[in-house]
């Protein structure tokens, strides 16, 4: 069954990608979720149509984030954790804290856009995580892990 995609689905596509998928998972779950349409011809022609149309704005779109991913490859984010006197964090850094150490620099960058290049962050130190700003601009950004 081809569908269309509505909104970013994980591990399946973008929004407005075409992709094929098994008929109950198709229908049972990503249409009646409003993830997804089925592909017929006549929605096939609006969706090109539309694509079309919206190019030159995702061109913009494009640039912008390109240039708000120079500006956070130049940043050096400090984020503080609860340590032990032998340097391990209680609990671990995830994205969220990433986020908020975003945020006070002036930059919102939704968390679920951020992922850890580390999957688990237990000890004071550098790292690299990966923001996705568009389907087709990545960055990575550094940051610390201080003692607080």
């Amino acid at each position: 069954m081809e569908i269309i995609l509505l909104q970013d689905v994980p591990k399946l596509g973008q929004k407005d990608d075409l992709v094929k998928v098994k008929n109950g998972f198709g229908r049972n779950y990503l249409i009646p979720q409003g993830l997804a349409i089925a592909a017929s011809s006549s929605a096939k022609k609006i969706h090109s149509e539309n694509l079309r149309q919206r190019a030159h704005k995702e061109e913009k779109i494009k640039i912008e984030a390109q240039a708000l991913g120079e500006k956070l490859t130049a940043l050096k984010l400090v984020v503080g954790a609860k340590t032990s006197s032998s340097g391990k964090i209680f609990g671990s850094v995830n994205t969220i804290q990433i986020a908020e150490a975003l945020k006070d620099k002036g930059f919102d960058i939704d968390r679920r856009s951020i992922s850890l290049v580390e999957d688990q962050i237990k000890e004071v130190g550098n790292y690299k995580a990966i923001i996705k700003l568009h389907r087709e601009v990545k960055v990575e950004v550094a940051f610390e892990i201080v003692a607080e």
